[in-house]
């Protein structure tokens, strides 16, 4: 059936729609052409595809009415299938957690004290604050060990320690403790073997009882020197008496 004749069919009186108004010849004529158009165009299309494993034979599409005087094409149903793409998505693969090696009892473990605080692998099993992994503060790692601000602060790596009120005083700053067994790498890494550390602190301890000397030394004579005035001070003052004594009339 031709889809002009029914645009131009008036509407049937039973329905009770009115009459639609008939085209005019310039709006005939137009949808004429845009048909026209459409036929070729979908000539040219077919013409332009090629044939499918050398059959002959190509891929036809379906045309649709649009009702508007020209058609529209559609891909064939096998352009269609390979369009469609199935996504699957892959589950994420199982990643196991790293497990640390303890250093005493060699079994792994998670998580611990000494691990988060000093970077230590012991687990809190085997930990021993009582002698083994005690903590000192950092006076008493520079009085010891020998040590200087720049071993446990700027030498590489640096040495761990975590802050702690000061016990003697919450108002003073607070101390930094650290790992005993840590500084004594580090002394053993500054002065080499523990012949050097233990030579280096006699020599320390020589130098401090020259200087402690010297300074009960200065105290004695200090005290010496103000004895002496006090006895010339008195020698003096008899002498002065004497000579009155003498020079005074009977």
């Amino acid at each position: 059936m031709d889809p002009l004749a029914n645009s131009t069919k008036p509407a049937d009186s039973s329905s009770g729609n009115p009459l639609k108004e008939p085209l005019t010849p310039y709006m005939l004529a137009k949808i004429e052409r845009n048909r026209q158009r459409a036929l070729m165009l979908r000539q040219a299309r077919l013409a332009s595809r090629p044939t499918s494993d050398g059959e002959g034979v190509s891929k036809v599409s379906k045309t649709v009415d649009s009702g508007a005087g020209f058609f529209i094409d559609e891909p064939p149903e096998e352009e269609n299938d390979q369009r469609t793409v199935k996504v699957v998505n892959q589950l994420a693969p199982v990643i196991e957690p790293d497990y640390l090696i303890c250093e005493e009892c060699l079994k792994p473990f998670m998580d611990s004290y000494l691990s988060n605080s000093f970077d230590l692998s012991v687990c809190d099993k085997c930990r021993d604050n009582e002698v083994k992994h005690c903590l000192i503060s950092r006076t008493e790692a520079k009085q010891l060990f020998l040590l200087k601000d720049c071993d446990l602060d700027q030498r590489e790596p640096a040495i761990r320690f975590i802050l702690k009120k000061n016990p003697h005083n919450p108002r003073w700053g607070d101390m930094k403790l650290y790992l005993k067994t840590q500084v004594v790498k580090r002394s053993l890494e500054v002065w080499g073997s523990e012949e050097a550390l233990e030579k280096a602190r006699e020599s320390r301890e020589e130098s401090r009882e020259v200087q402690k000397q010297k300074r009960f030394n200065k105290k004695v004579k200090g005290a010496l020197n103000y004895c002496s005035r006090e006895e010339m001070g008195t020698f003096a003052s008899e002498d002065v008496k004497a000579h009155l004594t003498l020079s005074l009339p009977n």
